[in-house]
């Protein structure tokens, strides 16, 4: 595409019709994004499509409208009772929330319906919403199959199918799931396969399904926006909630996003950072649907300042301006980074990113920059110099890993004898 006519493209130029131009400009936007102006056009020929997109980068509308408006275009195949015409798969309940409330922010001025389903709520309400009938749905795997199974979902009628974060939804284990909803779908359909990384799983996966796919990529794979300041502070271990606290005080910060990589830890380090006096709630796997929408909407109201959270449970935060960033804990695998940071300097906004890290994670912060083929600012904090060796911390770790395993034998020993007890109690009283 010339370079003038990409900047000066508009969402008019896009073939788009008036009642979703309506809903563009109520929600602000004048210019599409990188990925919008590319894929818009391909879905409304018609095409498969395999986009690589992070976060942040505006792909929802990027399915979202062109699916829209191909339904507006044909308002006959959509007379009589409503049969779902588009599946918006997401790998969790957060990012179908937020991908819901897309559809319904684009779709306002039409007579289109849509909804959500997924796990961790009651499913009643959901099947209602079904049975009067919906054009568009959103799902995860679970509660998708699950509705199925009960014959509440038909889908005989799917025209599109969109899966939105393949790549997390194959980390978090639901390809078989996938394919199983693959099988259950009329062949005849469009297919939309959006991806922040491209690993052989997720190429493997997009060959199975879709039909000579056109190639659609808003900034090269495994790279992380411009606009956010990557910083890295080396420290010890034990003195990482000290920094966080010290960094988030001492800089006044009123709206961080800090990743941790389990649940204990993020509820630990949450509870610590609440007797600091800094507001903060921890969102993961193990808390209920909704403890997880109270912690966001206090986020984003500015109630809770900082949101503690684990990398799956993140997926679908949609927090505009997020201005920083902290991984308390870098993770493992090189692309989660790609993913971490992504939630800010989203929309051409400024953003910080800073990972604190010990000796132990020297050597995933190495496979960071390999990937990302950059090198990290680096720097030490006076006050919180490293000055363990890896020997060190992998001595702690075991003994930590001893004593928690001991600590497991000493619970389940006093509970048998306990059981015991009880049941000898039980006993006697049966023979009175």
């Amino acid at each position: 595409m010339p370079f003038l006519l990409t900047l000066f493209m508009s969402f008019q130029t896009l073939g788009l019709c008036d009642a979703l131009l309506k809903a563009i400009s109520k929600k602000g936007y004048t210019t599409p994004s990188p990925i919008q102006q590319k894929a818009i056009p391909k879905i409304l020929d018609g095409r498969d499509v395999l986009a690589s997109a992070q976060t942040g980068t505006g792909k929802t509308a990027g399915f979202t409208l062109p699916m829209l408006q191909q339904f507006l275009a044909n308002p006959a195949q959509h007379q009589g009772r409503r049969k779902i015409k588009s599946l918006i798969l997401t790998p969790t309940r957060e990012l179908a929330a937020q991908v819901l409330d897309d559809v319904k922010t684009y779709s306002e001025f039409t007579d289109l319906k849509s909804t959500v389903v997924f796990g961790g709520v009651n499913a009643n309400p959901q099947i209602k919403t079904l049975r009067q009938g919906v054009d568009i749905l959103v799902a995860t795997p679970g509660r998708l199959l699950d509705l199925h199974s009960q014959g509440v979902i038909n889908f005989s009628g799917i025209q599109f199918l969109v899966l939105d974060e393949a790549d997390r939804m194959l980390d978090m284990g639901f390809l078989r799931d996938i394919k199983r909803i693959l099988a259950l779908l009329p062949s005849k359909r469009q297919n939309l396969l959006f991806s922040a990384t491209f690993s052989k799983e997720i190429k493997t996966l997009a060959n199975s399904f879709l039909h000579n796919p056109a190639m659609v990529e808003a900034a090269p794979q495994n790279t992380t926006a411009e606009k956010v300041d990557q910083i890295i502070y080396r420290t010890n271990k034990g003195l990482k909630t000290a920094l966080v606290i010290k960094l988030i005080t001492e800089g006044n910060w009123n709206q961080v996003l800090v990743f941790t990589r389990t649940k204990h830890g993020a509820n630990k380090l949450s509870q610590k950072l609440e007797k600091a006096d800094i507001k903060a709630a921890a969102i993961h796997g193990n808390k209920s649907q909704g403890a997880r929408t109270r912690a966001l909407a206090g986020f984003k109201e500015g109630t809770i300042s900082v949101l503690v959270a684990t990398d799956i449970a993140a997926r679908g935060l949609d927090i505009p301006l997020l201005p920083h960033v902290i991984n308390f804990e870098l993770p493992n695998i090189p692309e989660d980074y790609v993913h971490r940071i992504g939630r800010t300097g989203r929309a051409g906004a400024s953003g910080k990113a800073i990972s604190i890290v010990s000796v132990d994670e020297y050597a995933y912060a190495r496979g960071i920059e390999k990937l990302l083929n950059i090198k990290l600012d680096s720097t030490i904090i006076p006050g919180f110099e490293p000055t363990e060796s890896l020997h060190e911390v992998e001595s702690k770790k075991a003994e930590n890993k001893a004593a928690h395993n001991r600590g497991g034998r000493n619970t389940s020993r006093s509970q048998s004898n306990t059981s015991s007890q009880e049941g000898a109690k039980k006993r006697r009283k049966f023979r009175r």
